[in-house]
């Protein structure tokens, strides 16, 4: 029976869990209601903008990842369509990104031999980031994100804009031919390959690049509200283009884009029953794991920048679901791994979205123009065929520095030494290391700080006043000689914190006078099984010297812990509890002070004296503590 009673007890637990804040899968239904034509006109007016910097940054960023540019359309054509009917923000749009295209291209470029098998893999991939972020919203592992350390993203992102512009110098220069995918694995490797393949400079290729950079550069100034980034690659590919497709002079021979058919748009369902299924998913779970926490991370920032405009409320795990069913629909359209645009979410704001779906309307006219470009072949125009390597090479460059944030890369280096240090290790792991390696090398760090930081408790010195209060000691008045040292532990006694707590105390139980020890613990939280050991491991060490431990000021969560442990029955061993001894004193909310003058007469019986001399234990490096 009383098996049956804790599984129940578990699945009311996991009940409970999932009832709690749980993700909406119709989160539109409340939009579609109060629907208008107003907002109709405004979402589609938004839609067009946004549509033309999303097809220019998809294209850019199947580039970066060394994908055809298919994929790039493919992925922000679905995304933006399936993303809305699952997100909690109304603004988000979704689709590839920069980091993430990157971070796929530093896999490919450690695991080559992937690359000829991509029609299979990347489906899988992407179906793979689909189902983890999915869980991890249905879970609401999306809580969690916010402990990450923003130090840990601006070092990543700095040091993958680095990465990105150094890899996109190879079509810019028109070095693609010598310098290998191998050599592109890491940035020294990658500026080894660069530096020494310089003397093979194309100089028709720096010639388009840097036109096109003043294209780009131009239209920033003089018109700054119009979309920059597509109407350079426009201007790009309609000169330089044109003269390539023509074979002009210098111009021929240049490289541009392919331009995909019709068979490229078929839906690419993965190929799960095959026999090295298992295989392929333990070579891609890394990745995709890292996929999936970065373009979970990148959206719920981007959400609550947005929300800040708005005044909405950011919902973590609810975006975290749009991601993954993103995903899911681009592993079967055959589209590269999404995430949330920043530029394009602020752009879909500033253009005057009302609603949710104007990310669904731009995900329709994304898809109209990549059907639009399938048909262009049988045209005898087929229109990604005049887009120029080089002059998108050189808008992505232009793109990536927009990446440096100096204000947030000034803040993160100087709030803090471990701000700085994250920071600065994050970056370092970015250029030495595959950027799915380098992302959890940052968040190790950043955790790991924080644990050291979080797994010191406080120890402070306390005494009681003329009127019999107990408080702070001055730090000028003398302390008598102790028989009983009455320890108040503020702070967190997780596993982190368990070892330098139990040293502490045995520091001061090494006083030859100390026989007592009063713990006093009102202000401790989080008790978990590694410092319940130390406890246990503390009792039994006093023990064997002849010494005592009192538990003072306990909450509930403290007893329960030691109760539903065992290390209950340790530390009450030795008291008659028929005459109401114990060596465990609760809190009293209305006088907390009360459980340490039981504790106090407690010790004091132990001592077989009621006039002996009392220390209350003091922590120097922690002078003010509130209590």
């Amino acid at each position: 029976m009383k098996f049956f009673r804790e599984l129940n007890k578990i699945a009311v637990g996991i009940r409970d869990f999932f009832a709690a804040e749980r993700v909406v899968l119709t989160p539109f239904v409340k939009d579609f209601t109060n629907y208008s034509f107003e907002k109709f006109r405004a979402d589609l007016a938004a839609a067009a903008s946004v549509t033309t910097l999303a097809l220019a940054q998809g294209i850019a960023f199947a580039a970066i990842a060394g994908l055809p540019v298919v994929y790039g359309i493919v992925s922000t054509a679905v995304a933006a369509m399936v993303a809305p009917f699952f997100a909690g923000s109304r603004h988000t749009i979704l689709g590839p990104t920069n980091a993430t295209a990157f971070m796929l291209f530093s896999f490919l470029s450690v695991n080559p031999e992937m690359r000829g098998r991509l029609d299979e893999l990347l489906p899988l991939l992407v179906m793979l980031v689909g189902i983890l972020a999915t869980m991890g919203a249905l879970f609401r592992v999306a809580d969690l994100l916010q402990y990450v350390s923003r130090s840990v993203l601006v070092g990543y992102i700095s040091g993958a804009a680095v990465l990105i512009v150094a890899n996109q110098l190879k079509p810019f220069l028109g070095l693609s031919a010598f310098v290998s995918d191998d050599d592109s694995s890491t940035f020294l490797s990658l500026l080894y390959g660069l530096v020494r393949a310089l003397p093979h400079t194309q100089w028709i290729s720096l010639l388009i690049g840097g036109s096109t950079l003043l294209v780009f550069a131009a239209i920033r100034k003089w018109r700054p509200s119009w979309p920059a980034f597509a109407l350079a690659l426009v201007v790009s590919s309609a000169v330089f283009g044109t003269l390539i497709r023509l074979g002009c002079g210098p111009f021929k021979g240049a490289e541009t884009f392919e331009t995909f058919g019709f068979d490229a748009l078929i839906f690419k369902m993965p190929h799960v029953l095959r026999a090295n299924i298992f295989s392929d998913i333990s070579s891609l779970l890394s990745i995709a794991f890292a996929i999936a926490f970065l373009s979970s991370l990148e959206n719920t920032l981007m959400a609550k920048t947005l929300a800040s405009k708005t005044g909405d409320r950011a919902d973590a795990n609810q975006d975290m679901l749009a991601v993954g069913m993103a995903n899911l629909a681009a592993s079967i359209a055959g589209g590269m791994p999404a995430s949330g645009s920043l530029t394009r979410s602020m752009l879909n704001h500033e253009s005057g979205a009302r609603s949710r779906f104007a990310s669904l309307y731009s995900g329709i006219f994304s898809m109209a123009f990549a059907i639009l470009i399938a048909g262009s072949i049988g045209w005898g125009v087929p229109l990604i065929d005049y887009v120029p390597k080089a002059g998108l090479a050189a808008l992505v460059i232009a793109l990536s520095f927009s990446l440096f944030n100096i204000r947030h890369l000034r803040i993160c280096s100087r709030s803090t030494r471990d701000d700085s240090a994250v920071l600065g290790i994050t970056f370092i792991a970015t250029l030495l290391s595959p950027l799915h390696v380098a992302i959890f090398v940052g968040v190790a760090i950043s955790i790991m700080l924080f644990l050291r930081k979080a797994s010191r408790p406080f120890l402070t010195e306390y005494e009681f006043s003329d009127r019999g209060e107990l408080m702070e000691m001055g730090d000028k008045k003398l302390r008598p000689i102790p028989a009983i040292s009455i320890v108040h532990v503020e702070g967190d006694l997780f596993f982190g914190a368990a070892e330098l707590f139990r040293t502490q105390i045995q520091r001061t139980v090494s006083d030859p006078a100390i026989q007592v020890i009063i713990l006093r613990l009102k202000n401790a939280r989080h008790l978990d099984a590694t410092s319940v050991m130390a406890l246990e491991d503390l009792i039994i060490f006093m023990r064997k010297k002849g010494l005592h431990l009192i538990v003072s000021g306990a909450t509930r969560e403290v007893y329960r812990v030691l109760k539903k442990s065992g290390v209950l029955v340790t530390l009450q061993e030795g008291c008659d509890r028929r005459l109401g001894e114990s060596h465990l004193f609760l809190t009293n909310p209305r006088n907390p002070n009360l459980s340490t003058r039981a504790a106090l007469k407690r010790a004091q019986q132990l001592l077989g004296t009621d006039k002996a001399e009392i220390r209350i234990f003091f922590d120097p490096s922690h002078k003010k503590i509130d209590s």
